[in-house]
């Protein structure tokens, strides 16, 4: 089911019935949420704008990105990037997708979502995943630093290989914050009673999405920008993006 190969000058899984590539993330703790110090370098960069006003929704919604706290994930297997149109295809092959341009475009998901999580052999992220995964070892804004992240960072086609890798983490992963992404765990504002460990919180209600900075391009000047950022959280709405996770083969697990 798996074979191992190097793409892009890194390690990675693929996926061999649908070919889709994963990779290999290792285990560790990180601080999960945002930082006082990611809000004052929001506040730094819109001050050097000159118009830091205008980000007052968001920082008034930063809360439900705290507190802060130390989380310890386990090693897992993630996508590159998000599920494209065509790899969703292998699942559902009468699958269709009214934003996409090329077959190769990012999948959103709207009525075929239920459908697709039936039958995919792997499951959704969890929050604490997910960014961790974004993160790729920094506690930034996004991976690249603390600097306003700009249209480059945004990712919606993965045809052109160069542009694929010349985005990726340290990790290997691509257009982490770009598309609107679900994670397995149902919303809990402010983290509350969030476990130390990366499991999904479970019950009834809308899951937690991350990312969408792609979702709305071309950008208006609105500050789309902050859906790039690692800890941007929101509930879900209207339709998503799916970037499948999975447990790191048995017989070829790190010591």
């Amino acid at each position: 089911m798996w074979t191992e190969e190097i793409v892009s000058g890194l390690p990675a899984w693929r996926h061999t019935p649908s070919g889709v590539v994963f990779r290999e993330v290792p285990g560790g703790t990180f601080r999960m949420g945002l930082s006082d110090g990611e809000l004052e370098a929001v506040r730094a960069i819109e001050r050097a704008d000159g118009a830091e006003d205008d980000l007052e929704p968001f920082f008034a919604a930063a809360v439900q990105a705290q507190p802060v706290r130390d989380v310890l994930v386990e090693p897992f297997l993630i996508a590159r990037h998000p599920l494209t149109v065509a790899q969703i295809r292998h699942w559902l092959p009468e699958f269709e997708d009214e934003f996409a341009d090329e077959d190769s475009n990012t999948a959103r998901l709207d009525g075929d979502l239920d459908a697709l999580l039936e039958v995919l052999p792997f499951r959704l992220p969890s929050e604490a995943e997910w960014e961790y995964a974004a993160r790729a070892g920094t506690s930034t804004l996004t991976f690249h630093g603390d600097g306003r992240p700009d249209e480059d960072q945004v990712l919606n086609d993965f045809a052109d290989e160069m542009r694929v890798a010349a985005a990726q983490n340290a990790f290997g992963l691509a257009a982490m914050g770009s598309a609107n992404e679900m994670c397995a765990d149902v919303w809990i504002p402010h983290f509350v009673d969030a476990p130390g460990n990366a499991r999904p919180r479970t019950g009834d209600g809308a899951r937690v999405v991350r990312g969408g900075a792609g979702d709305l391009h071309p950008w208006q000047g609105c500050d789309e920008w902050l859906l790039l950022l690692s800890a941007t959280r929101s509930e879900f709405a209207d339709f998503t993006a799916v970037r499948p996770v999975a447990s790191v083969p048995a017989d070829h697990k790190r010591a």
